[in-house]
């Protein structure tokens, strides 16, 4: 069901810009996926957005996250997808999965990465959760807007790098302009609670975190 009803929704949606068959395709496998993994709370409201979101203003995105299923797929390890992290939580979470950095988490679309075994359920519920649905809020936009932050913050860093004497490791300076002054990254730092992080801080980012901490939430 949830498969037809997201190949109908994506397929619509898409036939404003003639890409009715392929968006249908995407919508599907990723209904079918999600009702294998029973991920969407269909008694919630933002459980049915979620869905719908995915179907059509986030297609690009979940298309993504299409592709990370198939990597995770691919390891062939034993107890990768983690079930207790991602059903009826509106999106998937992989043990390993598509990673780009060690000791770093990758979210794209509806797919988290990386959680490995021993990390706090906290990460992916307060930090990646908030890229699971700025992907569905931003829709197409998000993927252009991280990636265009990533490339001018890493030439803005550059020159600060030079401007300020070159005093800071060029890679850490770097980092800090194009991962951690991310718009993207602060919001989802701060609602984890853990801003700055240590090496943000190490190369002066802002202290000030943005909107609420989930963090003493979901102690509780």
């Amino acid at each position: 069901m949830a498969a037809a009803i997201g190949a109908a929704l994506a397929g619509a949606a898409w036939s404003l810009v003639d890409l009715t068959i392929a968006a249908a395709i995407v919508g599907g496998c990723n209904g079918a996926i999600a009702g294998w993994h029973r991920i969407y709370r269909w008694r919630a409201l933002a459980g049915v957005a979620a869905f719908v979101l995915d179907s059509t203003w986030a297609l690009i995105t979940t298309a993504g996250a299409l592709v990370v299923h198939a990597v995770a797929v691919a390891q062939r390890t034993p107890g990768n997808y983690a079930a207790s992290l991602s059903e009826r939580r509106d999106r998937h979470v992989y043990v390993k999965g598509l990673t780009f950095r060690r000791g770093f988490l990758t979210t794209i679309g509806n797919v988290v990465s990386g959680a490995g075994r021993s990390r706090p359920n906290r990460v992916v519920d307060a930090h990646e959760n908030v890229h699971v649905w700025q992907a569905r809020w931003f829709g197409p936009l998000y993927p252009l807007m991280y990636g265009a932050w990533t490339v001018l913050g890493a030439v803005a860093g550059l020159i600060a790098w030079v401007v300020s004497g070159r005093h800071d490791p060029l890679g850490r300076v770097v980092e800090a302009w194009s991962y951690y002054r991310n718009p993207f990254e602060w919001w989802a730092y701060s609602r984890e609670g853990r801003w700055p992080p240590p090496r943000a801080l190490a190369v002066h980012v802002w202290t000030r975190p943005i909107g609420v901490s989930r963090a003493g939430e979901l102690d509780t």
